[in-house]
């Protein structure tokens, strides 16, 4: 056995190790856009955890939902759910404008899904549209990095979803035989004529990503150890308080 295996198979913490935390799905976090997100709410909960003397923050899956919108049914292993993009931090990137967040209240204890995915597909095109104008060239570089780092899985998604819209959420099962085959010349002819689309998913896991790894590194300056590592916004650790 290699090295490297025996170390894949060792205990990620010593025997006598002891902590506590709290488990609390992201969507669940107090917002005024209808569901909890990666925004201000989030670093406060970090806070307010570190405060409790809690070391981890379980999130639960963050994968983009599927029918009922169930954090158990993801359509994929890699990418997010673009619904906990934080509108705040689109303000504060200047992809946003406040006055393109307000006139929509969203019920305090319960999300209502249909009315939040409308809202924040709204603001998505907006921010995309923003951003293809030159709002904040400075991501512009970023944004590419991401798209090529994540092209074994982040190009077959975007595409995936815009025909999931396309053909108006029906199961894959039922879209026509040679996408569901993946013929190649029918997978080449969907991402012509949808690229557009695909751009502005691609650019919305970008946006998640990003959002992602700035609570992560939140959590980190106020002493989080990212060893062992998991994979993006599964676990936080949190420093003891004080």
């Amino acid at each position: 056995m290699s090295p490297d295996t025996q170390a894949s198979h060792l205990p990620p913490f010593p025997p006598d190790y002891r902590a506590c935390g709290v488990l609390l799905h992201v969507t669940s976090l107090p917002s005024p856009y209808g569901i909890g997100d990666l925004g201000p709410p989030a670093f406060a909960w970090v806070d307010r955890l570190c405060k409790a003397g809690q070391t981890w923050w379980q999130a639960l899956p963050v994968g983009p939902t599927g029918y009922a919108n169930s954090p158990y049914q993801s359509s994929s292993s890699f990418a997010g759910n673009w619904l906990l993009i934080s509108p705040s931090r689109l303000i504060e990137d200047r992809l946003l404008l406040e006055s393109d967040c307000e006139g929509h209240p969203f019920p305090a204890a319960a999300v209502d899904y249909d009315a939040v995915i409308t809202f924040k597909n709204r603001l998505l095109d907006i921010a995309w549209l923003n951003f293809k104008a030159g709002a904040r060239p400075d991501l512009g570089t970023a944004y590419e990095n991401f798209r090529h780092d994540h092209t074994h899985w982040l190009e077959d998604y975007g595409l995936f979803r815009a025909l999931k819209v396309k053909y108006k959420g029906v199961h894959y099962l039922e879209w026509p035989v040679d996408l569901v085959q993946r013929t190649p010349s029918a997978l080449a002819q969907a991402r012509r004529e949808l690229g557009p689309e695909v751009d502005k998913v691609c650019f919305a896991q970008f946006l998640l990503f990003r959002q992602a790894d700035q609570l992560k590194q939140y959590a980190h300056t106020k002493g989080v150890n990212d060893r062992p590592k998991f994979p993006p916004w599964d676990r936080l650790k949190l420093p003891p308080p004080g």
